[in-house]
């Protein structure tokens, strides 16, 4: 998942930032309002703004957005606890309100509480220039054409598509692939490798130590 995160405070903007990227997100940080709006785009999954910012507040950020129709589910972070600053922010469309201070595995809880819900609306997805795939028919497309793949070969698609943006560890493998057999992670690691030789593109990303991920894929 792309995410833009919005913390003036540094030690805190770091701390985030490096405990999404340790879980897989790709961050980009900011501490002022003013450098969010110049660089925030439709490329961004979603947003983790602070409220409290200077140079332009994480609602007036919001309700800019909202007036170009520039919908991108939002977090709010911050230490406002008035039910008046609450929900002025559900008001503006934020997806969640995270009060100050917070443990960072909350954070990622509502990340992906939001990315799952937004993935079972999602039925076709794009893994690459040319590569695409349907959960509902679970068939994997190369330029339009379905691909000929080994059952365990989809199955392997499958679980990465249904966890698109995270990583898939190996006992997640162990227990949907191969149902909770004792098999070692070389054999998983194989097994991903024969499929990923297969593929004409290269869009399944080892996470050295932790298992796989795809990402979803934006045309430039």
């Amino acid at each position: 998942m792309k995410i833009l995160l919005l913390e003036d405070e540094i030690m805190l903007n770091n701390a985030i930032s490096e405990y999404l990227k340790d879980i897989g997100h790709m961050v980009e940080s900011f501490t002022n309002g003013e450098d969010v709006i110049e660089n925030v785009d439709s490329s961004y999954d979603l947003l983790i703004l602070d409220i409290n910012v200077p140079k332009k507040d994480g609602f007036e950020i919001l309700q800019e957005l909202n007036n170009k129709k520039m919908y991108i589910p939002t977090i709010y972070i911050s230490a406002l606890l008035d039910i008046e600053d609450i929900s002025r922010a559900y008001d503006l469309g934020c997806r969640e309100y995270i009060k100050k201070p917070f443990h960072l595995e909350e954070l990622g809880i509502k990340i992906n509480q939001i990315l799952k819900k937004d993935q079972s609306s999602t039925s076709h997805m794009r893994f690459s220039e040319n590569y695409s795939y349907s959960k509902n028919e679970k068939t994997l497309y190369f330029n339009g054409e379905p691909q000929t793949l080994t059952k365990k070969q989809l199955e392997i698609i499958h679980i990465l598509a249904l966890n698109i943006n995270m990583i898939v560890d190996f006992e997640r493998f162990r227990v949907d692939i191969w149902g909770g057999e004792n098999i070692d992670n070389p054999t998983i690691r194989a097994e991903i490798s024969r499929l990923k030789k297969a593929l004409k593109e290269d869009f399944i990303k080892n996470i050295r130590g932790l298992g796989y991920k795809i990402d979803r894929y934006y045309s430039v």
